[in-house]
């Protein structure tokens, strides 16, 4: 049986005018800004006048993942279609895709099969301009910055303490590290540089978490862009940069609204990475999804370990946001090949490799259940070849922690196929009530919140910090940002920082070796492992099957 591609799907999908959207989500004509046909941008002020209480929050995670695949976004936006068959007033709140990934292997971030979100090409693509926008705006600061030092310098900067780097929205290896100012005194002072990918740009990060435009310029004023000659930090507000900043970002921090495949209303914005940043969407489309609906469901990226961890951490914390239940999404493939089967091996049925590699899930649920204290059900996501004897081995299992498993088949049904998502979802929000906890507090010191975050939430014995890590905390404790809570920024595919032990690991240690502010977020970025804040493309990129033919219709774009 051939199926149709995802660009298949989403281009035969009849869109309804944005305008009908809008009024279906209940945003009265004044606040829209219209983007074309089927895109658009909702003033700030709606959230503000709005008189309406706020809607339930719902967080959308997932299990550690693999190369098998888990469909968090997918799960996400079928079930927000499977809410909205049962008759409740929904809206959806997702991040925006990274052009990186959507030329390099991984692929855009618009759902998939029948739960997506359109104008997918729109979406994956060029969208609104805002991430135009963030790299514009974290280029201007660059471009402010080495312009203070050719004028004659006069705050000190050591251009080897420079910690400020340009960005662009691509996977180009070939910019992790350069050196620029070269050719005579005119052309700048030459120095070591590098361009990190738009969606790692601390602006990123400060967009998402900015209430409104006089909270986003006082973020961004807060940027460490490097150090003085006596150490010193030097930051946007003394270059004086953060006004044009926030002018070339005054639309971008207006959340984009959509739809899903079925008409759903979705607003899709913002998107810093998972690792190095909180991988959430912006707050401002979380509290806008929450003013116009009954529920509003959103995601946060890679596992619960990472995502849901700073969601919850950090977000949450910074926004005052409290969810009502939490979605954990997995698949038996990828529990499967966390059992150490491999990717070739997972069409049949193995028992004895799900048992093993269960242990990843159950740690997943343990956490949101035991140490957020938050409702919680576990969505898995059913493909053809996975067999009942495997999917009653997870409800059994998951039953002894007192939760419950729920089959989604949204992406081959669309909004039907979530309809006992979205009662489960439903009755989490009505009849258990969580007891929010964060897993560290604010007061306790940098290397309590790592020990607390490793021990927790990862299941790890302790820390190792180097040297360097141990001055740099020093160094920053001292600065008074201790007291900021911690982004950790780790392998996505282990809850160690060794991306090769599966399943759930035990006894390890998390060694960090590297810590640094992102003073205008408000966070504290701690790394473990190799990190990549510019990703490379693969040897054959998704960008050479893209193509675009006489009448602009796009192919390939997965």
């Amino acid at each position: 049986m051939a199926y149709l591609t995802d660009i298949e799907i989403a281009q035969q999908c009849e869109m309804l005018p944005i305008t009908e959207i809008a009024k279906k989500a209940g945003i009265a004509d004044k606040y829209l800004e219209q983007y074309g046909k089927y895109k658009a941008k909702i003033d700030l002020a709606l959230a503000k006048e709005a008189d309406k209480k706020d809607g339930k929050l719902i967080l959308v995670t997932a299990i550690t993942p693999t190369p098998a695949g888990e469909g968090k976004t997918t799960t996400t936006i079928g079930l927000a279609d499977g809410m909205s068959k049962i008759g409740k007033n929904v809206c959806v709140a997702l991040r925006e895709p990274s052009l990186g990934p959507v030329f390099g292997v991984k692929g855009g971030a618009a759902g998939g099969g029948y739960a997506q979100v359109v104008p997918m090409e729109d979406i994956n693509l060029h969208f609104t301009g805002d991430f135009h926008a963030i790299g514009a705006a974290n280029n201007l600061l660059a471009a402010m910055l080495d312009n203070h030092i050719q004028q004659g310098n006069a705050l000190g900067i050591d251009v080897k303490k420079i910690t400020w780097k340009r960005c662009v929205d691509m996977n180009d290896r070939q910019l992790r590290n350069v050196i620029d100012g070269l050719g005579g005194k005119v052309n700048g002072v030459p120095r070591e540089d590098g361009f990190d990918i738009t969606v790692a740009s601390e602006i990123m990060a400060i967009l998402c978490l900015a209430k409104d435009i006089t909270d986003l310029k006082e973020r961004l004023s807060k940027i460490i862009v490097g150090y003085t000659y006596d150490d010193k930090p030097v930051t946007c507000a003394d270059i004086k940069a953060q006004g044009a900043m926030t002018a070339l970002l005054k639309d971008a921090i207006k959340p984009n609204l959509v739809q899903t495949l079925e008409g759903t209303p979705a607003l899709v914005h913002g998107g810093p990475f998972a690792n190095i940043a909180h991988g959430c969407n912006s707050v401002t489309a979380t509290k806008m999804a929450l003013k116009l609906a009954d529920y509003a469901i959103t995601e946060a990226g890679f596992g619960a370990d990472l995502g849901a961890e700073k969601f919850l951490d950090i977000k949450c914390r910074m926004a005052g946001l409290t969810p009502s239940a939490v979605v954990v999404v997995a698949t038996v493939r990828a529990l499967k090949m966390h059992g150490g089967l491999p990717k070739t091996a997972l069409a049949t049925e193995d028992l004895t490799a799900l048992e093993n590699g269960i242990p990843n899930l159950l740690r997943h649920v343990s956490n949101i259940k035991n140490v957020y204290k938050l409702p919680c059900v576990v969505a898995v996501n059913r493909f053809p070849t996975d067999t009942d004897n495997e999917i009653n081995f997870i409800i059994e299992k998951c039953k002894a922690l007192g939760v419950n498993v729920v089959l989604s088949t949204v992406w081959a049904d669309g909004g039907n196929g979530g309809i006992e998502l979205a009662k489960e979802v439903v009755r989490l929000c009505e009849e258990e009530k969580g007891d929010f906890t964060f897993s560290y507090e604010l007061d306790s010191t940098i290397e309590e919140k790592i020990t607390s975050v490793t021990q927790k939430i990862y299941g790890g014995k302790g820390v190792i910090i180097t040297p360097q890590a141990k001055k740099q905390i020093d160094m920053l404790t001292s600065l008074g940002f201790d007291k900021c809570p911690i982004c950790v920024a780790k392998t996505q595919y282990s809850f160690s920082d060794d991306p090769l032990k599966l399943g759930a690991p035990e006894n390890f240690d998390i060694t960090i070796k590297n810590v640094k502010v992102s003073a205008g977020a408000g966070f504290i970025v701690v790394l473990t492992g190799d990190i990549m804040t510019m990703p490379g493309l693969p040897k054959v990129p998704a960008a050479e099957k893209i193509d675009v033919d006489e009448n602009g219709i796009i192919t390939g774009l997965f």
